[in-house]
């Protein structure tokens, strides 16, 4: 297996998905030790950094990559599999951002009352106990203060490839291309199928969460550095409308749009769509099949467009082999790295 190891310095990292030059080509089949800075761009190092006056907002998000992968053109389908993702620093940085989150209004959702503070958490992270410290701000009533570990569940936020008709996207935004997700699914040992939209595929990688929960209500995880290996791989033909995602217990599809509605639905349709492949199913057959047991887990309500999963349990399915088994192909791979 090839091996391709690469830590951007600053002036490398892309800030768009689309409409920048690759930094490797890479085969199918490659696997790719990378370093991935954190959403802030390392910036916010201590509590009282606040992000209007640390943080250059042209600069967050900030990818690795893009990777050109030879042989990829347009209708092909891209398969990213994560083989692991590992904390880079031993802090990890939130904050609340005015007029970004979920609860609070926006220039979107204009509201007459003022917006939320700005507030910064740093997180402490204990590699021996595997957790991220979680602290209090303010005095609690009667006590010295609250904190609180949590397990830390490394993920990435970002992970896309070019988009169609030479559009150029923000890291910022989630959509068709895959992008800003910010799922919890994008974990160690996840698959990522994307559609190849421009010769190469050109696909990027970032945004390191060393935890997150469902739907990043503030609008910002335990943001933080990671080191990342992953083995990319190429499927002829096939190319997912939407992401679809394959761990070893499910399969899952990312819709993304506003409003949440819609994000939800398309992750559905989705769903609706791999069943038949998998299956052989009718359209309807897959639909009332996916009522029955399907779950659906929000990603982000916060981005540019809200991501939702569709998330279904292979335990409660006939076996089956999508693209190909790819997914348990690089499963087998990703012990030789490990």
């Amino acid at each position: 297996m090839d091996v391709v190891e690469f830590r951007p310095t600053p002036d490398q990292y892309a800030w768009t998905f689309g409409g920048v030059a690759p930094t490797h080509r890479v085969r199918p089949g490659t696997a790719l030790k990378l370093w991935t800075e954190d959403a802030f761009s390392g910036r916010l190092q201590r509590a009282c950094d606040l992000p209007s006056q640390v943080l250059d907002m042209t600069e967050v998000n900030p990818q690795t990559g893009p990777f050109h992968v030879e042989g990829a053109e347009p209708g092909d389908t891209l398969a990213i599999h994560i083989v692991d993702l590992t904390p880079a620093r031993d802090w990890a940085a939130s904050t609340t951002i005015p007029f970004f989150g979920a609860l609070t209004g926006t220039d979107r959702t204009a509201l007459l009352n003022t917006p939320l503070p700005e507030q910064t958490w740093i997180y402490q992270l204990d590699r021996a106990r595997n957790t991220v410290l979680f602290e209090a701000q303010r005095p609690v009533r009667g006590s010295d203060g609250f904190s609180i570990e949590l397990p830390c569940n490394p993920m990435l936020g970002t992970v896309g490839v070019a988009p169609a008709g030479r559009e150029v996207r923000s890291s910022l935004v989630p959509d068709k291309f895959g992008g800003n997700m910010d799922t919890p699914e994008m974990k160690a040992g996840t698959t990522c199928f994307l559609g190849v939209n421009v010769e190469g595929a050109l696909f990027s990688v970032g945004d390191g969460h060393y935890r997150q929960g469902e739907g990043e209500s503030c609008g910002t995880a335990v943001e933080g550095a990671m080191e990342v290996t992953l083995i990319v791989d190429l499927i002829k033909g096939g190319a997912p409308e939407w992401p679809r995602l394959e761990h070893d217990d499910h399969y899952a599809v990312v819709g993304s749009s506003r409003p949440l509605e819609d994000a939800w639905r398309a992750s559905q349709v989705g769903m609706v769509g791999w069943l038949g492949e998998l299956y052989g199913l009718d359209r309807l057959d897959a639909y009332q099949l996916l009522t029955q047991i399907s779950r659906s887990p929000l990603a982000n309500v916060v981005d540019a467009n809200y991501s939702a999963l569709t998330l279904v349990e292979k335990s409660l399915l006939p076996a089956a082999d999508a693209y190909g088994a790819m997914h348990r192909h690089l499963r087998e791979l990703s012990r030789e790295l490990i």
